[in-house]
């Protein structure tokens, strides 16, 4: 189970960082958005520059997972864009759906080995 953990950390690192990274360098061609509102969406959410702060967190996260360091605070920053990236396909592009949920079973894997972490949030009531 450590070495099945280890690796989708890692993978999850890779793909963040380098998904990140080309969102400043833009080192790997993107085919063009089909006209309709997944376009719109997208072309508000650059021109608000909305994405240099997804861009940053995905770059944050991936560093932190490949580091094994912070792991929860990583899996806490990134789960967010996840679901905006699952979102997005389900409602407006389901043909690019594939990545989002290979990083959706990763973050559940990595997850579930660091519950103990987020023990605090599943209580019902707080004492204090």
């Amino acid at each position: 189970m450590k070495i099945t953990v280890m690796i989708a950390r890692v993978l999850l690192g890779i793909i963040f960082l380098v998904v990140g990274l080309n969102g400043f360098l833009h080192f790997i061609p993107q085919p063009p958005m089909p006209d309709g509102l997944a376009k719109q969406y997208v072309d508000v959410l650059q021109a608000s520059h909305y994405m240099v702060l997804v861009f940053a967190v995905q770059i944050v996260s991936g560093l932190l997972f490949l580091a094994n360091r912070y792991v929860p605070l990583a899996l806490a920053l990134i789960a967010p864009v996840i679901v905006n990236i699952l979102l997005f396909h389900t409602l407006m592009a389901p043909s690019g759906i594939g990545p989002g949920v290979l990083v959706t079973f990763l973050w559940i894997v990595v997850a579930f080995s660091v519950r103990s972490a987020f023990a605090g949030l599943l209580q019902r009531r707080v004492t204090g």
